[in-house]
């Protein structure tokens, strides 16, 4: 019962700091550290990414009219909007997956790791606080539909995301505002940015267990399989409240918050390691 507890938790975690710029897999990886759960490491490496297409389905659900708009729309006018959304989602993700495909095995075997996540958590936090001093009070900024090379810009920001820790929600919206976007609309890009970058994250990582499965390097059970579906359908229930909290907070409230919680729990972690280390 326990483990089942524990599987909860992390699609819990899972959905709310998906959309959060406070690092879904940096939680991840700092709850694997606090407790173990009964699968092999092989399968907890894709459990952490294929977790995420729970939280992604919650996108379409909530943005069924935009992003189904060039197959639905009435009017040529809404059409070619859905279609210019989409040129600039796919074009914004190009960055990231191919840094992505070309890095991923280097990423996991020096980066992933605790003292990453802490430094990462820390380091985006002050960036996070030093964008709203330059911003100020008063919300700035582009609204509405994204120009492209503002898109562009953003899928670079979203390179820095492969590093643990970063958040990818969180690279993206400080990169959408430090281009000139209002929070809103960087938040929202960001949540559209999602649906191919960890489509494509979940397929790699999972079609390289598949074939180390095939070759028999690995195994699973059919526990480790319904504990990953659980996970998977809290994460998406959890994700749509999230979203529609996000969109109702960024109208009133500036990312503070979340930077000075980035600072605290990066040092917290920070200090619980090197406690570990010279202890």
């Amino acid at each position: 019962m326990l483990d089942w507890l524990k599987i909860l938790l992390l699609g819990l975690v899972q959905g709310v700091t998906e959309w959060l710029p406070i690092s879904s897999t940096g939680h991840l990886i700092l709850l694997e550290g606090l407790f173990s759960l009964p699968v092999s490491e092989e399968f907890f490496s894709l459990f952490s990414v294929v977790i995420q297409l729970g939280s992604i389905a919650a996108v379409p659900v909530l943005y069924a009219r935009p992003l189904f708009a060039p197959l639905r729309a009435k009017c040529a006018g809404e059409r070619q909007a859905g279609l210019r959304l989409w040129r600039n989602i796919l074009l914004a993700c190009l960055p990231s997956a191919v840094l992505g495909f070309l890095l991923d095995d280097l990423i996991d075997s020096t980066l992933d790791g605790p003292l990453t996540v802490a430094c990462t958590l820390v380091l985006y936090g002050v960036f996070f606080l030093a964008a709203e001093r330059r911003r100020g009070v008063r919300e700035r900024g582009i609204t509405g539909e994204v120009p492209l090379s503002r898109a562009v810009g953003i899928g670079f920001f979203q390179v820095l995301a492969l590093i643990p820790g970063t958040s990818r929600s969180g690279a993206t919206i400080l990169g959408g505002m430090l281009l000139g976007l209002d929070r809103g609309t960087a938040a929202e890009f960001s949540f559209f940015l999602a649906i191919p970058t960890m489509v494509g994250a979940s397929g790699l990582r999972g079609a390289k267990f598949a074939l180390a499965l095939a070759r028999g390097e690995v195994s699973c059970t059919a526990t480790e399989w319904l504990m990953l579906g659980l996970a998977a359908v809290v994460a998406f229930a959890v994700s749509c409240a999230v979203i529609r909290f996000l969109r109702d907070f960024v109208r009133r409230h500036t990312f503070r918050v979340f930077g000075i919680y980035r600072i605290l729990l990066g040092g917290a972690v920070l200090a619980a390691a090197l406690a570990e280390r010279f202890c």
